[in-house]
């Protein structure tokens, strides 16, 4: 091997930490202006995804640009059909589209989608939103075969994901993990029908979290818990307010509200008002 060859490699792998390293500051930055740290971060996350990527086979769809190894090569046509679907549809539900073309990067295994994140080479996801792009795991790596066409729309993570992408776009970056979380389950069992296992299906006693401990600390809570209370917060706004109030806390959230004013200013009540009847919707579930 040449020592010209191994000083590029090195140099790659310097310029991926170094972007990986700013978009993750520029991710936590609390003095920048929200929609000013959005452009920043998802523009370092393209050009780290770009570097990682860049010898990757590429294909383009009428919305997306898709970059795979060649041992994906056929689950190309299934994740492109995926996407335009849930384009269609969840375009459809919020009313606005992306302002530009979406990349989605197929990942052969769970260790090669986790490693892109610099997880534990043990975690799992089929899907991952992140910085304006969509990470996913090839479906050959959980399908029983590539023919399960309707398996992967319902099943699979396009829909999930390409929600939390509309909600970066159209809040301009400013959302919580459960208000993303909520909406992104909301919009999918609207589009698929699917929806995850309530963790207390066993008869486990119900219990929830404060929502500004959602809001806080949502990444060092029990996941089950955390996810199934996102989507029931989401679901009392429907219920209780019109889907409609979804949308108008998104456009709030847009003009840099926090969550608790878009809330109060798109449902037309108090914030602590909300809460309380929000713990007393999930006490009768």
């Amino acid at each position: 091997m040449s020592y010209a060859k191994i000083s590029g490699n090195a140099g790659l792998m310097l310029g991926i930490i170094i972007l990986a390293v700013l978009a993750y500051y520029f991710s936590k930055a609390q003095l920048l202006p929200i929609p000013l740290k959005q452009g920043v971060f998802r523009f370092m996350v393209a050009q780290e995804t770009n570097l990682r990527t860049g010898n990757w086979e590429e294909v383009n769809t009428s919305h997306f640009k898709i970059k795979y190894l060649p041992q994906d090569q056929y689950s190309i046509q299934l994740v492109s059909d995926a996407a335009e679907d849930a384009y269609i549809k969840v375009t459809n539900l919020m009313g606005q589209q992306p302002r530009k073309r979406t990349t989605i990067v197929i990942y052969p295994d769970n260790a090669s989608l986790a490693a892109s994140f610099g997880w534990d080479k043990n975690e799992k996801a089929v899907g991952v939103y992140w910085g304006g792009t969509i990470r996913i795991l090839s479906p050959e790596a959980w399908l029983a075969n590539i023919g399960q066409r309707d398996r992967f729309i319902k099943d699979g993570p396009m829909v999930h994901e390409f929600t939390h992408l509309m909600v970066d776009e159209l809040t301009r970056g400013n959302y919580n993990r459960w208000w993303t979380e909520g909406v992104a389950q909301y919009a999918e069992r609207d589009i698929t029908g699917f929806k995850f296992a309530s963790p207390f299906k066993e008869k486990s006693d119900l219990y929830y979290y404060q929502l500004d401990n959602l809001e806080k600390n949502y990444d060092r809570l029990d996941q089950s818990v955390a996810y199934w209370e996102s989507l029931q917060a989401v679901d009392f706004i429907a219920s209780r307010y019109g889907q409609d109030r979804i949308l108008g806390i998104i456009d709030n959230l847009s003009n840099g509200d926090t969550i608790a004013k878009a809330v109060e200013d798109g449902l037309g009540v108090e914030y602590a008002t909300f809460s309380r009847e929000f713990y007393q919707y999930l006490e009768n579930q």
